[in-house]
């Protein structure tokens, strides 16, 4: 699977942002990303982070025959692999350039530099001596792999103990470390691999480039170097014409780095050291934090925060301090509100003739409570103007307003009874009955013509 390209906006805000000298991180220039390193319960086995680039480093031995020409040196095996676990862009089964280029390169940097002791390997002289494999595992992939790499490998070794021997004539002897205590490897010096990017044709450098930062460079430089400051190999890659000036500057800022690292790598080993002699707790479970789902742990913001609250109490400060009297609403007319100082409106004002048809209204709704206890009539008061009455069967009533004249009817049909309102109310239940008695009548020899006609 090929990795997605970056469109031309982001090339474009990145190589600004570099020009101004700023990083999306949060990072200066010349500044590393945070370095962790873990260890796991055997000897020779550690995690580095760099930042969010992660490489597992795992050291084993084995007794073997030595090279012809080198009797007496044990030899040394160094194997770097991309998973696609760590980005979909490595593809598995195959050795892009990238791999090779970075085997070749932690091959000069830690076994051309003699850093190890190969002579110490040996157990007898043109027969046996010790193979040391170091495997180093991408896990996830965010940028400069190959210093993440080197300090995983010097630090796997340092960590790495093999079983003690004993030769007895043509016997060899393997020891347990429940037996005898296992043997640490003789280490020289620790060389470090430090990368640079450059952009804009040498223009622009960076130190430790992340992976966005990578796709946008146009070269990179590695310096592998030990706190002695001795440059154990150089590498340029990308075609551009660096300035000798440049290179020592870089070389400078190397020797600075590669201290620091150096100091955090004794420091954790001798942690590590310190926790087993003491029996604790270890391991990469016990360096995982608890309660946490993932070994990521979130980086800190690139913007200082600490004095938001700060700034958050002046701006509330001198702000002006709300009302502490909690508005009402006021009701102007039924249907209608206002809440708050805002402008009065206008649609709440009466007219005085309105003012005079609310006056009547309180008649009105003794009346209409009478009518409903006596008739079973359903009431709705739409506004101050307007009452209409609908009957819960057949019958309907609907009273327009306080002048007009009361409608009765018995059903959807066109008869209809009209009633003065000033009449009582209480005679609307007469009136409605003797207006069903008054057309029952009329129904009834209707029906018995029918059956005089029938019996004809």
């Amino acid at each position: 699977m090929k990795e997605t390209p970056l469109s031309n906006c982001e090339r474009r805000f990145l190589l600004r942002a570099i020009e101004e000298k700023k990083r999306l991180d949060g990072r200066q220039t010349y500044d590393y990303r945070n370095i962790r390193i873990s260890f796991g319960t055997d000897y020779g086995c550690c995690m580095v982070e760099l930042g969010k680039t992660r490489v597992l480093g795992q050291v084993s031995c084995e007794l073997v025959s030595p090279k012809l020409n080198r009797a007496t040196e044990g030899i040394l095996f160094f194997n770097l692999e991309l998973s696609q676990m760590a980005a979909p862009a490595f593809e598995p089964g195959r050795q892009s350039d990238l791999l090779v280029k970075l085997n070749r390169l932690l091959e000069r940097c830690l076994r051309n530099s003699k850093c190890i002791d190969t002579e110490s390997l040996c157990v007898v002289a043109g027969e046996k001596v010790w193979q040391i494999r170091v495997d180093l595992h991408l896990l996830n992939h965010d940028g400069n792999i190959i210093d993440a790499a080197s300090i995983a490998a010097i630090v796997a070794l340092c960590h790495f103990r093999r079983p003690d021997v004993s030769v007895q004539g043509d016997e060899i002897t393997l020891y347990t470390p429940e037996e005898r205590d296992p043997v640490p490897l003789s280490i020289h010096h620790m060389p470090i691999c430090v990368s640079f990017a450059f952009f804009q044709q040498g223009t622009y450098l960076l130190v430790d480039p992340n992976e966005r930062e990578e796709r946008v460079m146009d070269g990179l430089l590695v310096i592998a170097m030990n706190k002695h400051r001795e440059i154990c190999t150089i590498q340029s890659s990308g075609g551009i014409m660096l300035l000798k000036d440049q290179v020592l500057r870089c070389s400078k800022i190397t020797g600075v780095k590669v201290a620091e690292i150096t100091e955090l790598i004794l420091k954790a080993l001798e942690n590590d050291q310190k926790v087993r002699k003491e029996g604790g707790k270890f391991g990469f479970a016990e360096s995982i934090a608890n309660q946490r789902i993932t070994a990521f742990k979130m980086e800190k913001a690139p913007i200082d925060t600490s004095d938001v609250e700060e700034k958050a109490e002046e701006i509330i400060a001198e702000a002006e301090p709300p009302s502490e009297v909690v508005s009402t609403p006021v009701l102007w007319t039924p249907g209608t509100a206002q809440i708050g100082e805002g402008v009065e409106n206008s649609w709440g004002d009466l007219e005085d003739s309105e003012k005079e048809d609310d006056e009547g209204g309180g008649d009105e709704a003794i009346i209409l409570d009478s009518i409903k206890m006596d008739t079973g009539v359903e009431v709705s008061d739409i506004g101050s103007q307007e009452m209409v009455f609908h009957h819960v069967g057949q019958a309907g009533l609907e009273l327009l307003t306080s002048d007009a004249p009361i409608i009765l009817s018995d059903s959807e049909e066109e008869e209809m009874i009209i009633l003065e309102p000033d009449k009582n109310p209480k005679k609307i239940r007469t009136q409605t009955t003797s207006a069903k008695q008054e057309k029952a009548p009329s129904k009834k020899p209707v029906k018995r013509r029918k059956k005089k006609r029938a019996a004809n």
